[in-house]
């Protein structure tokens, strides 16, 4: 199906006149049934790319989205806007609301729901009754990132296409290298689809990489920045603790708004934080890699590393959130050298070493062979001492050896022992490549050139010219950047309108 006036549908549906780059083109070819990889800049409109489609057609859109909290953000937007027919499909349900919900699918153009949910079996047979047009895969590059270890329920999404009788997929994402492109396809076995490629790099951002002896330097460093000047600032850190430490210690120093948030709260407590944030009721957040993704707060100004992330798409990724509305914002990583070990300690928790695969093998065949049934995630990686990630890599590769069946049944000896070498190898190729990312990582930190060339060197083969000063290496000092702030805070009646605001979303916005 193809509409005869794209744009004019656009406006009726969401008020903007024009297309931004890569939307008009990636939205004709899979509205003629062409897969497509699109590949397109943070906070330049990719959910257009499949909400346009989903209102225009005639079927169900299925949309796999890696968090929750974005699922449920993009549903108020389409919701605000009067499109009426989403639903997102989570965990937050009561048994009752979800069985209405799964009971009257038809009603619904547009479903949201995470991979870990579309692999429930329940869930299958309703879907695979509805006529499924597009299937989505938001945050692509999640198959790559995280599919192999700690969510592998991402590599099951081709089986679900499959199941679906093959419809029209398209796969989204701010950030992939040509070797994660190749990998998206492989793992959702479509290796024909149409790739649409557009640069990644900000022209409106500034890069500042700064290196301190002692983390209390880094400390001092952003107390410095500031309160030289209030803007919209997220902080990222590689842990938990130092989220809620330095939080704590910038409210007691700043005369701001400051919040953290991180995987480790609770699901209310990290929805408020997150909607005080895009309602400017907090200046500062400091934050793990859990917040961000979706998070479409249009003027961020910076975005600050106290930590850096053990891969270049992490960090693309984080800094992109900075200057959505196109104004000038500016990125600053912090380190000190004995940062590295944080992220080596990361991959090691993701990663079972090779040492691990024999001894983990033994027990699982032991386990299973005396007929007993799997334990819950939780309790088999507790049993066999591994992290939640290890125990979902070593899962699904004994599922893909078709080694560990509902009934328990176990495979001979010899399956088992050709499975540890195939498993061995996996391994050892994960821990390469998880090394080489690091390594990459590294190499920009101490970069002797310009920071901005070297960091999308990557991703494309050239770089714009940017319209803000470029790097440090360049010239660039965050200090003296001229921020464009609207420092009036709120005021509110009561505490009614008060807590109105922080849970109301605005009209939806192109991304």
């Amino acid at each position: 199906m193809q509409h005869p006036d794209l744009k004019q549908k656009l406006y009726e549906h969401f008020g903007y006149r024009q297309f931004r780059e890569g939307q008009q083109e990636i939205i004709e070819e899979v509205m003629k049934g062409v897969d497509v990889l699109g590949i397109l800049p943070t906070g330049t409109g990719k959910s257009i790319c499949f909400q346009l489609p989903a209102l225009l057609s005639s079927g169900t859109t299925i949309v796999v989205s890696p968090l929750i909290s974005l699922m449920v953000d993009q549903v108020k937007q389409l919701k605000a806007t009067g499109f009426k027919s989403v639903i997102s499909l989570n965990s937050f349900m009561d048994q009752r609301e979800r069985r209405t919900m799964m009971g009257n699918l038809q009603q619904y153009s547009l479903i949201y729901l995470s991979p870990e949910m579309l692999q429930n079996e329940w869930v299958q047979q309703q879907l695979k009754k509805q006529k499924v047009d597009l299937f989505v895969i938001d945050e692509a590059h999640c198959i790559s990132q995280w599919g192999h270890e700690f969510r592998t329920d991402y590599l099951k999404l081709k089986e679900t296409i499959e199941l679906l009788n093959h419809p029209t997929v398209l796969a989204l994402s701010a950030t992939a290298t040509p070797e994660v492109q190749a990998d998206i396809k492989q793992q959702l076995d479509r290796p024909d689809m149409t790739a649409h490629i557009y640069p990644m790099d900000k022209v409106n951002m500034s890069f500042a990489v700064e290196e301190y002896d002692h983390p209390d330097d880094k400390l001092q460093r952003i107390i410095e920045l500031l309160a030289n000047r209030k803007a919209p600032t997220m902080i990222y850190f590689s842990s938990r603790q130092s989220a809620e430490r330095i939080s704590q210690e910038l409210k007691g120093k700043l005369d701001q708004r400051v919040a953290f948030y991180h995987g480790g709260m609770e699901q209310m407590d990290r929805l408020l934080v997150q909607q005080q944030f895009m309602n400017d009721q907090v200046d500062v957040i400091c934050c793990t890699s859990a917040f961000g993704m979706g998070v479409d707060k249009p003027n961020i100004r910076r975005v600050i590393h106290y930590h850096f992330p053990s891969q270049l798409e992490s960090f693309i990724q984080e800094v992109g959130r900075a200057g959505r509305d196109g104004k000038p914002c500016a990125s600053l990583m912090l380190y000190t050298p004995a940062d590295h070990y944080l992220p080596q300690l990361f991959i090691q928790s993701e990663l079972p070493e090779l040492e691990d695969v024999s001894r983990v093998l033994r027990s699982i065949y032991s386990f299973v062979g005396k007929g007993e049934v799997l334990l819950s995630n939780d309790d088999m990686a507790e049993q066999l001492q591994l992290s939640e990630s290890q125990w979902n890599f070593f899962k699904y590769q004994l599922e893909q050896e078709n080694l560990l069946s509902p009934d328990s049944v176990t495979g001979t000896k010899k399956m088992w022992k050709q499975a540890e070498e195939r498993i061995r190898l996996i391994v050892q190729q994960r821990w390469t490549y998880k090394k080489q990312k690091l390594q990459e990582m590294l190499n920009w930190l101490h970069h002797p050139g310009c920071k901005r060339k070297m960091l999308y060197a990557s991703f494309q083969k050239l770089c714009r010219t940017p319209d803000v000063p470029c790097c440090s290496y360049c010239g660039f000092i965050i200090s003296e950047m001229l921020l464009e702030i609207d420092t009036r805070r709120p005021v509110y009646s009561g505490w009614k309108e008060r807590l109105e605001k922080i849970f109301h979303q605005g009209a939806a916005s192109c991304d």
